[in-house]
């Protein structure tokens, strides 16, 4: 496997080289029809169906590399954009992968697992590749941000709930279900990981009608089309 070793406080973790086995999980199958397409059925990818929320994600990635050996991880998919930061229709990078709702509440507010001393509830993505994707998705025509995107187990469905997520994660761009059970999978395994969200819907109240599902799917396809150019 073409890859290359680097020593990170906590674990070994390996840097991503051009050419490397790539796995994408997305949470269901719609999601992995509109990458497959993308990546016109390159080879080098594998992409599987995770399932939806972050315990099946784990579970199914730790699965798949455990049998395979793979440079990458991509957790991809459709999710929600938060306003002011990613709207219908555009991409989101994640630059770190937020397990938001992971931690207790107390009468002072929410406390992660990372402030009881059970992190990491942060997961970081490969800086480098973010910013190889931040520069070629826009040179495609494709908008995009990058900044944290949140995973959580029950969807956000109100501006309050909405608005505690982004004070509770500021600069957040997208929420989504599977991210960190896929990142948590590969940081087991010190494989590297990214994120990718094309956006369907704004992070708030929930209104199905507002939902721009199928060009979501739409613009994931074509983010495929450049990853398969950038790795």
């Amino acid at each position: 496997m073409n890859l290359v070793n680097s020593k990170t406080p906590d674990m070994i973790t390996q840097k991503w080289q051009p050419g490397a086995r790539v796995l994408v999980m997305t949470a269901v199958p719609v999601e992995r029809e509109a990458v497959f397409r993308g990546l016109r059925g390159d080879q080098r990818f594998d992409i599987l169906v995770a399932g939806v929320g972050p315990v099946a994600a784990a579970v199914n990635t730790a699965k798949a590399l455990a049998t395979t050996g793979y440079g990458l991880v991509v957790s991809a998919g459709i999710g929600g954009g938060f306003p002011g930061q990613a709207e219908l229709g555009s991409l989101v990078v994640a630059s770190e992968i937020v397990a938001a709702d992971l931690g207790v509440e107390t009468p002072e507010g929410f406390n992660s697992m990372d402030e009881l001393g059970f992190g990491p509830t942060r997961i970081q993505a490969d800086a480098g590749l973010v910013n190889l994707l931040t520069e070629a998705l826009p040179a495609a025509g494709l908008p995009v941000k990058t900044g944290p995107v949140l995973t959580v187990s029950t969807v956000t469905g109100t501006a309050d709930s909405a608005a505690k997520l982004a004070a509770r994660v500021p600069g957040a761009t997208a929420e989504a279900m599977e991210g960190y059970g896929v990142a948590l999978a590969a940081r087991d395994r010190g494989v590297p990981v990214l994120e990718l969200r094309a956006i369907s819907n704004l992070v708030g109240p929930r209104d199905r009608a507002a939902w721009r599902v199928k060009e979501a799917l739409d613009v994931l396809e074509a983010a495929g089309s450049v990853l398969l150019e950038v790795l």
